[in-house]
């Protein structure tokens, strides 16, 4: 819900903030590293049952994440590499909030109800696995109703208002398993056309998703830092 105009705009406003931490001398995998920390930390909040603090240390994990981009676009080193580390990073985040909530809920009156973070954790690795496959094959899975900043929002939500935590992560696994639907139904549709279409049109259609990816702006900002880059490296 969060991608598109919104994102875009959210990204600039955060570019002078990551001029400035790299004008100080913060590398874009420092401040990666940091919000990994905060979100461990978080993890760590939860299941002791301490949500104040998790509701803190959850700020603190977004902070970096939405950070890291835009100081690795100021130190002209924003690429495939960045990119490949803070996907990681946004996984392994996800599983230690997911595992801090189930170690939580496995010390209430009812444990069984720490497989809900478990299932939450299977529905949206579900939710980013199907984007990056989808652009590996040259389709559109973007969109949905509940992506990572949604979920980080709920989130927060549920450990501010702590009598609703477990309804709250209800919630999420619900609207998390429509947007799975969604991405699934959205490629398939484009799968299927393409299968009808024959392996001349499928081809040409693929190599036209993919020119079209390779002119977008995220792809012109990464060759402007590449050559950036290459240029700071001969002087």
């Amino acid at each position: 819900m969060f991608d598109g105009s919104f994102r875009t705009n959210f990204d600039k406003a955060m570019m002078p903030v990551g001029r400035n931490l790299q004008r100080a001398g913060v590398s874009p995998n420092v401040v990666t590293a940091a919000g990994v920390a905060m979100a461990a930390g978080c993890a760590v909040a939860i299941g002791v049952g301490n949500f104040p603090l998790a509701v803190l240390l959850l700020l603190l994990t977004g902070l970096p994440d939405a950070l890291d981009g835009a100081v690795a676009k100021a130190a002209g080193v924003a690429g495939p590499r960045g990119a490949f580390l803070d996907s990681t990073s946004d996984r392994l985040s996800d599983g230690l909030l997911f595992a801090g909530a189930g170690w939580y809920l496995a010390g209430t009156d009812n444990p069984r109800m720490a497989m809900l973070p478990f299932a939450l954790y299977i529905a949206a690795s579900l939710v980013s696995y199907q984007r990056a496959k989808a652009e590996s094959l040259g389709y559109d899975a973007k969109g949905g109703i509940m992506e990572r900043a949604e979920r980080f929002i709920v989130l927060g939500f549920g450990l501010l208002f702590s009598p609703l935590f477990v309804y709250t992560l209800w919630v999420m696994l619900v609207l998390t398993s429509i947007t799975a639907g969604m991405r699934f139904v959205k490629v398939w549709k484009q799968a299927t056309n393409d299968q009808a279409d024959g392996p001349l049109t499928r081809d040409a259609r693929t190599r036209t998703r993919r020119r079209q990816a390779r002119s977008s702006s995220a792809f012109r900002e990464r060759a402007k830092a590449r050559a950036e880059a290459r240029r700071r490296s001969r002087q």
